[in-house]
């Protein structure tokens, strides 16, 4: 009875399949069968419920929040509130997806017991199955302590985006010797701590080839090259939602911003025409109805 509960809790009916959610051992098993991992972002339950429904691997609620959803210049405003409010979403619409929110930035820099409530804050109650957080080397004692804790960390090394102030704006990192040689570090250092999955971000291509190569816990690129264990991309660059600056190493899968602002722009001039909404859009009342009204 027990283990039928166990197995029913692990498992989310969808219709009349059973999908299981992917954990970090599906993760993990998918770099020992050399199968490509997909990961994208999601801030929302709509989307959430679109990625889902596509068989993506991987949610990351990512606090790229802050630039594609609230605006702000870069994510250094984003807060746990936020990252707890827009994970809670992504989590109800998700079935199959692991989840994996993002520690915004000073949630885990002031101190080592505050980065694992922080953490714990996100998987209790934002609903996440796992965090990641920024940093390799310097982040260590960290990582352990919310390892040790019981909750899985997706590692991130390259271009942290929390870092752009001290890297002096987004640029490519790895591409000296010095550099190439800490990311190395990092990434093996991670894996010893037990983050089960690397995010490699802004890195040279054969750099990243490299370091996926050596490790065991699965790479996953963005602007890191193809041979990465996986892919992760910003929803809102790879539909051609967002209209600000566009990464060299985004792909736009569509072009949906026209389009969305096309229907906008008929949508006010059907209003200002009277021409919507039509009758096929109104409910109708019988007519001895409305003459009794009176």
């Amino acid at each position: 009875m027990l283990m039928g509960m166990k197995n029913r809790t692990k498992r989310i009916a969808e219709g009349d399949q059973i999908v299981a959610r992917v954990t970090t051992a599906t993760i993990r098993d998918k770099k020992a069968k050399n199968d490509k991992i997909t990961m994208l972002t999601s801030y929302d339950y709509g989307m959430a419920v679109l990625v889902d429904q596509a068989g993506i691997d991987m949610i990351l609620v990512g606090d790229s929040v802050g630039n594609v959803q609230l605006g702000y210049e870069n994510t250094l405003a984003v807060t746990m509130d936020d990252m707890v409010h827009h994970t809670r979403a992504v989590v109800r619409g998700s079935k199959h997806a692991m989840v994996v929110a993002d520690m915004p930035f000073l949630s885990y820099h002031i101190s080592i017991e505050e980065a694992v409530r922080n953490a714990g804050r996100l998987i209790q109650e934002g609903g996440a199955q796992a965090v990641k957080l920024e940093g390799g080397e310097e982040r260590l004692p960290v990582v352990q302590a919310i390892l040790n804790a019981e909750i899985p960390i997706v590692g991130h090394i390259g271009l942290t985006p929390q870092s752009v102030n001290q890297f002096g704006g987004f640029k490519v990192q790895g591409k000296d010797l010095e550099t190439a040689r800490k990311l190395i570090r990092d990434a093996k250092l991670l894996e010893e701590a037990g983050v089960f999955s690397i995010v490699l971000e802004g890195v040279p291509g054969p750099l990243a080839a490299k370091i996926t190569a050596a490790a065991t816990v699965p790479t996953i690129g963005i602007g890191a090259g193809k041979d990465c264990d996986g892919q992760v991309l910003v929803i809102n660059d790879m539909l051609g939602i967002n209209q600000g600056h566009i990464p060299k190493f985004v792909k736009r899968f569509a072009d949906l911003g026209p389009a969305i602002l096309e229907a906008l722009r008929d949508y006010k001039s059907e209003v200002e025409e009277g021409t919507f909404p039509g009758p096929e859009h109104s409910y109708t009342i019988k007519d001895d109805v409305l003459e009794r009204l009176y």
